[in-house]
C-alpha cells in the first residue's frame, strides 16, 4: 500500500445556498448582488471539512493509500470536527497540531446557480511553519501533495526541498497557489521545487501567472522545460490538458449538473495521482481526474462526491471519455 501525506490547509466550510440571480459585469465576470440592510432568503445551509490538505488526504484514502495530512487547526468546535472527519475517513492525523485558544479555519460559502463566492478567515491554517510542520513524516512518505499553503507557509519549502534531495525522496505533486504563483516559476524556490516535482498541477489562470505566458500550451512547454515531470492544466468546463514532454493529452469535460464547484480541483489532482502512483499511464490519469471531478462538482461540499477505488476504476472502464494526444 502506498503511502501519501498531503500537506497544506484544513479549513470547516459552511455553505450557503442562496436563491438570487447572477449578473455579468462590465469585465464579464460574473457575480450576484445583495442589497445592504435587506434580508435575504435561502434555500438551505450545508456544513462540511475542506481545505486542499484535507480533500487530497480524504480523497487519496478513499483511493485505497494509506493517507495522513499534514497542517494546523484550532482548539475549538470546528478543529474538533475535522479530525474527528479525518479519522473517520482513515486518515492519519498524527502530523496536524492543534493551536490552543485560536480559531481554525472557516469559511462561508454563498451558492447561488452553479456560481461560487468564498469568505475565507485562514485562522490556524497560517501558522503551518518549521515549527508545526512533521517533516519526518513527510520524508517517509511515497508520495507527497503540496496543496495550497499559506504565504506564513512558505518557510516549510527549505524542508520540503531538502526533504526531496535525500537518497530516497518521496515522489511530489503540487498545486502552487497564492504567493507562489505570485512569485512566479523562476523564484528560486519555485524553480528548485518544479525542477523536483512529479506532477504539477495549475488551473489555466494560476499557469498564465506562474509562466507569464499567454496561452495554456506555452504555459506547458515552461513547466516541461522547468523538470516537472508531468505538467498539467484544469481549464474548468473546457477540460484539461498534460504533458510528459513527448505528448500534449487533452481530455474534455464530462456532463455533469453542476451544484458546487467547491473541491474539485483538489478531487482532479488527487485522482491523478492515484492513477500515477498505480502506473497507470497519462491519459488514463486525466479520465481519472476528469471522472474524479465531474462527481464531485455533483454535490455540495469538497469531500461527498470523492470517489472509492473500486468507482473510479469502474468509471474509467465503463467511459466512453476520449483523450486527444498530438506530439508535443
Amino acid at each position: 500500500m502506498s503511502h501519501t501525506v498531503s500537506i497544506g490547509g484544513l479549513t470547516y466550510d459552511l455553505f450557503v445556498d442562496v436563491d438570487h440571480e447572477v449578473a455579468e459585469g462590465r469585465d464579464g465576470t460574473h457575480m450576484f448582488q445583495l442589497q445592504l440592510g435587506s434580508k435575504i432568503p435561502v434555500r438551505r445551509v450545508v456544513s462540511g471539512c475542506g481545505g486542499g490538505a484535507a480533500n487530497t488526504a480524504v480523497g487519496l484514502s478513499r483511493l485505497g493509500c494509506s493517507a495522513a495530512c499534514a497542517g494546523v487547526v484550532g482548539s475549538d468546535q470546528w478543529g474538533g470536527m475535522m479530525l474527528k472527519n479525518l479519522e473517520t475517513e482513515n486518515v492519519s492525523t498524527k502530523g496536524i497540531t492543534v493551536v490552543e485558544h485560536e480559531t481554525s479555519s472557516f469559511s462561508i460559502v454563498l451558492l447561488a446557480q452553479s456560481e461560487r463566492v468564498i469568505l475565507n478567515e485562514p485562522g490556524t491554517n497560517a501558522h503551518l511553519h518549521d515549527v508545526t510542520f512533521d517533516r519526518s513524516q513527510a520524508a517517509a512518505a511515497d508520495w507527497v501533495y503540496l496543496n495550497h499553503i499559506h504565504k506564513a507557509s512558505c518557510a516549510i519549502e527549505d524542508d520540503i526541498l531538502k526533504m526531496l534531495t535525500d537518497t530516497r525522496p518521496p515522489h511530489l505533486t503540487w498545486n502552487p497557489g497564492g504567493c507562489q504563483i505570485d512569485r512566479g516559476i523562476r523564484e528560486k524556490n519555485n524553480a528548485l521545487l518544479v525542477a523536483r516535482t512529479e506532477l504539477l498541477i495549475v488551473n489555466r489562470e494560476e499557469a498564465i501567472a506562474f509562466t507569464g505566458k499567454k496561452t495554456t500550451e506555452e504555459a506547458l512547454r515552461v513547466m516541461i522545460a522547468a523538470g516537472t515531470r508531468i505538467a498539467c492544466v484544469t481549464d474548468g468546463k473546457n477540460g484539461s490538458f498534460a504533458t510528459d514532454g513527448t505528448q500534449i493529452h487533452f481530455c474534455p469535460c464530462l456532463p455533469a449538473k453542476v451544484m458546487d464547484t467547491t473541491g474539485a480541483g483538489d478531487a482532479f489532482g488527487t485522482a491523478m495521482t492515484w492513477a500515477l502512483v498505480r502506473g497507470k499511464d497519462l491519459p488514463t490519469a486525466l479520465r481519472a481526474g476528469t471522472i474524479n471531478g465531474a462527481s464531485v462538482v455533483s454535490v455540495i461540499g469538497a469531500q461527498p462526491g470523492l470517489l472509492t477505488e473500486t468507482q473510479i476504476q469502474s468509471a474509467i472502464d465503463k467511459s466512453a471519455l476520449t483523450v486527444e494526444s498530438k506530439s508535443f
